[in-house]
């Protein structure tokens, strides 16, 4: 039984008995908050017209969040939409000792939790109290969470453990809760250790942990042993300050937030450096008496150990021991001592490397504040008979906002009024634009094809995707990697130790007939050597660097676990529609019916289509400037909603559109049958007729992203051993993508779960990484090793489940992400060599007497610098995106007629 389980009863027991089932975490359908869309270039303030296809070939239709049919998937609780992540759904096998075992998700059993500490080890104890229950545990081996039940068959069904579990789940996830505050005031990473052990130790507190990266304090309690506000006073006792943060900052509302180590830290340093050198050379140059050395000294001490020695009392008053208390007892030492250069000379060099690990912390807070800045800023809202520019921050709920042809929707709402066709490559991957009117959902960062519309606002721009990434981010800097884990229990554990090392070495020295000043300083350079000061930072150093360049770089990576997990990956599942091609469509085929040139048909449907801003039509018009066909003057546009338009060339009507456009009307055989053919092939087709005369079938289809082969190139370069697509369209245009992008293997048709099959099925071989972009994806991005969302075109679902968010929409940046990774946990390593390489040595050292403190200071701190440069050389890593104009994703060509 766990430590966590053990000391359950500190926070009471679970009565289960009488509990009320709560639904199936898996069953609802929740509706998604959809964010900042693509940068698909678009005409401005022209009509425009849709032709029909919603829906691209060969993608089957699922009702759900992207379902434009009007009815209600979700819930919104407290005026906030809540993403749901997938729930996978229980899977069962015999037990290694004997009996069964029963794997449940742990998102659809104890939502929100992602660890094996405190909510979850409730639960633990709990299902293991009840009979025919033999043991309870996470495991990750399936690559994802899930609690592992053990039980024997014979005393509980596995419908009645079903029901014991979601009861149980039910009631831990509504008495134990988890919050998360903005932490004011921090100045280095002890003071985070200093707060996480005072409010671990509250009552009612399960776990506490302070990422001091991103400044968030976040706790699991007991809601009915723990009043928040408690937390609030105990951490202001401290001396620092909590908010909660604002939904989409990384950084404090407030100025300065981070305390005064951001104004302070850095010029203390340069005073303390200055008055360093400033005794040495009063001291070597006779340039006045030696007290004036010592004086200089003191004061460096005193400007280079002024945060450290604040957090030394913080933790001394709380009976810890951490490396600032050994830094400032060592510092004290040597100066009581007579060796005050060497003490100036240890906090000096101390304080540097807090100060520069700040700073690239702050890189990283900054880096991703920037991130923000990729919403929609402001809205057009109707007050009244005017409509007026409102920052969408303003923007409340039930406002009537106006979206002009070509604007970006500013925010989540329902059309009140007006007609028209929305790209929404950036919600669902669909690179067609649909029909949308009035009463249909519309999302921020959509494009608005055609007419004006008038949308009822439903959520606040605080719930838009990217500051739910922000957030996502900014917290998820408390799930560390296994290296990172490793350091900091080595570091718990080395600091106590030292310190009692430090007290008793002196005593045998003396009992064997050592000096007393000789044994002390010799204690002293003892306690300077082993203090892990670079084991501290090592990991951090490299992670927070690391996390910091894939931000400016465009790549969002929640956390240190996930740098590692990425560093491992060796196969990579694609989609296709919005992954591997852009959503966005190009002429492909035009054919002409007998006795009509393709000059005619193509110049014929220019024409008219020139007056449109739709993205149909700008094939159209492109493709006929490709083949250099002279367009003639089109006039009098009519679009007619969902199938086309009609407008006149000359004095001849011209009509352009799905065959839907010419319902009731006798269309020759062979353009039907084009019409199929083309369909067939995955190609979306515009009927052209002029006159009444019928002149032939254009067809467009996607675009791939541009490098998109290159991509794959320098993917297998890289390591990557596989290469998989999968997808929704058929078969026959998911092999044409494949080959022409060389990945190693295509599947399709594929549903969702289909999907999650083929990744679970590439995991039993290779470390599988899934990149996604859409509500389709979800389930496989959560059931890959490392989930990677294409972030500016990602949708709700597979940003909250993914685990590498790509913000730009550019592929090429999967590459530099990966080579990034495995540049990190190189670092890491080489980090905790030189840690622990350095500081053994040093202790031998000390222990035998063979140096002096000053010397172990400098080879010390040396070290310690070492790690947080070393790590710091993430920051100048820089992506290398292979340049490539988008080739066109034609699928299959049709076969002749």
């Amino acid at each position: 039984m766990s430590e966590q389980k053990k000391s359950g009863s500190r926070f009471g027991t679970l009565n289960i008995k009488g509990l009320k089932e709560a639904p199936a975490g898996g069953n609802a359908v929740q509706r998604h908050v959809h964010g900042p869309g693509c940068d698909h270039d678009h005409d401005h303030g022209h009509e425009g017209h849709d032709h029909g296809h919603a829906h691209a070939h060969g993608e089957p239709h699922a009702h759900g969040p992207s379902c434009s049919h009007g009815h209600d998937h979700g819930h919104d609780h407290h005026g906030h939409a809540h993403s749901q992540r997938v729930i996978r759904p229980p899977a069962h096998r015999p037990a290694e000792g004997g009996g069964a075992a029963l794997q449940l998700d742990l998102e659809g059993t104890l939502p929100g939790e992602t660890d094996d500490q405190g909510r979850f080890a409730r639960l633990e104890a709990a299902l293991e109290s009840q009979h025919g229950i033999t043991d309870v545990h996470l495991r990750r081996d399936a690559g994802h969470a899930e609690v592992c039940i053990h039980y024997q068959p014979s005393l509980v069904s596995v419908s009645q453990l079903l029901t014991l579990a979601r009861k149980t789940g039910a009631q831990v996830a509504a008495r134990y809760l988890h919050h998360t505050w903005f932490v004011r005031g921090m100045d280095s990473a002890d003071a985070a250790q200093v707060i996480e052990h005072a409010v671990s130790r509250m009552k009612g507190v399960l776990t506490a942990s302070v990422a001091y990266a991103s400044e968030r304090l976040v706790i699991e309690y007991d809601k009915q042993e723990l009043k928040l506000p408690d937390v609030e006073a105990r951490v202001k006792s401290l001396g620092y300050g909590l908010e909660v943060p604002m939904a989409g900052h990384a950084c404090s509302h407030h100025a300065h937030g981070g305390g005064l180590a951001p104004l302070l830290e850095l010029p203390l340093v340069v005073a303390s450096g200055v008055l360093l050198a400033a005794g040495f050379g009063v001291e070597h140059f006779a340039l006045a008496p030696p007290l004036v050395a010592t004086v200089l000294w003191a004061l460096s001490m005193a400007s280079g150990g002024f945060f450290a020695i604040r957090g030394s009392v913080q933790s001394i008053a709380q009976l810890r021991i951490d490396i600032e208390t050994m830094m400032v007892v060592a510092a004290l030492g040597a100066a009581v001592l007579g060796a005050w250069f060497e003490g100036a000379f240890l906090l000096f060099l101390f304080s540097a490397g807090h100060a520069l690990e700040h700073r690239a912390m702050e890189k990283a807070r900054r880096s991703i504040e920037a991130l923000g800045q990729l919403r929609p800023e402001v809205a057009r809202v109707r007050r009244g008979s005017e409509v007026v520019e409102v920052p969408v921050a303003d923007v409340k709920r039930g406002e009537r906002i106006v979206v002009r042809p070509g604007d970006r929707v500013p925010l989540d709402g329902v059309i009140l009024e007006g007609k028209s066709s929305l790209d929404q490559a950036a919600i669902t991957g669909e690179s067609m634009p649909v029909a949308r009117k009035p009463g249909d959902e519309v999302f921020s960062g959509t494009i608005n094809c055609e007419a004006a519309l008038e949308v009822e606002v439903t959520r606040l721009s605080s719930e838009s995707v990217l500051a739910r990434v922000v957030d996502m981010v900014a917290q998820a800097e408390a799930q560390k990697g296994k290296r990172q884990r490793f350091a900091q229990r080595l570091e718990r554990t080395v600091a106590p130790l030292v310190m009692a090392s430090a007290v008793v070495f002196p005593v045998v020295l003396v009992l064997t007939g050592t000096p007393m000043k000789e044994a002390v300083l010799r204690a002293v350079g003892l306690l300077v050597a082993a203090s892990p000061c670079a084991l501290a930072i090592s990991t951090p150093s490299a992670v927070l660097s690391a996390v910091a360049s894939a931000a400016r770089g465009g790549v969002l990576i929640k956390g240190g676990i996930y740098l590692e997990l990425l560093s491992g990956i060796r196969a990579i599942a694609f989609d296709k529609t919005g992954t591997l091609t852009v959503g966005r469509p190009r002429l492909l085929t035009t054919w002409a019916a007998p006795g009509v040139t393709r000059e005619e048909l193509l110049g014929t449907a220019a024409g008219v289509e020139a007056l449109s801003a739709h993205p149909l039509a700008r094939a159209v018009v492109d493709g006929a400037a490709e083949a250099r066909i002279a367009v003639p003057a089109g006039r009098d546009l009519e679009a007619i909603h969902g199938q086309g338009i009609r407008a006149k060339v000359g004095d001849d009507a011209v009509e352009v559109g799905s065959t839907a456009l010419f319902a009731g009307e006798a269309i020759p055989s062979e353009v039907t049958a084009e019409v199929t053919r083309l369909e067939e092939a995955g190609q979306t087709t515009m009927v052209v007729r002029r006159a009444g005369r019928y002149l032939g079938v254009l067809g467009v289809a996607d675009t791939l992203r541009g490098g998109a082969r290159q991509v794959v190139q320098a993917l297998k370069a890289g390591g990557i051993e596989r290469t998989v697509m999968l997808s929704g369209d058929n078969a026959l245009v998911a092999r044409s993508i494949a080959q022409q992008v060389g990945l190693d293997e295509a599947k399709a048709p594929l549903m969702p779960v289909d999907k999650v099959t083929a990744v679970k099925e590439l995991g039993r071989t290779h470390a599988v990484a899934m990149v996604g972009d859409g509500v389709n994806d979800a389930p496989a991005l959560a059931a890959a090793a490392v989930g990677v969302a294409m972030g500016g075109a990602g949708s709700d679902a597979a940003l909250e489940t993914a685990d590498v968010v790509l913000m730009s929409d550019d592929l090429a940046k999967l590459p530099f992400a990966l080579e990034l990774s495995r540049r990190a946990t190189a670092v890491m390593k080489q980090n905790l060599v030189i840690a622990l390489g350095v500081s053994a040595v040093l202790v031998v050292a000390a222990v035998l007497g063979l140096t002096r403190i000053s010397q172990a200071v400098v080879l010390h701190e040396g070290s310690t610098l070492l790690v947080v440069f070393n790590g710091l050389r993430l920051l100048a890593f820089r992506p290398k995106a292979p340049a490539s104009p988008p080739q066109p994703a034609t699928g299959p060509q049709p076969a002749a007629g």
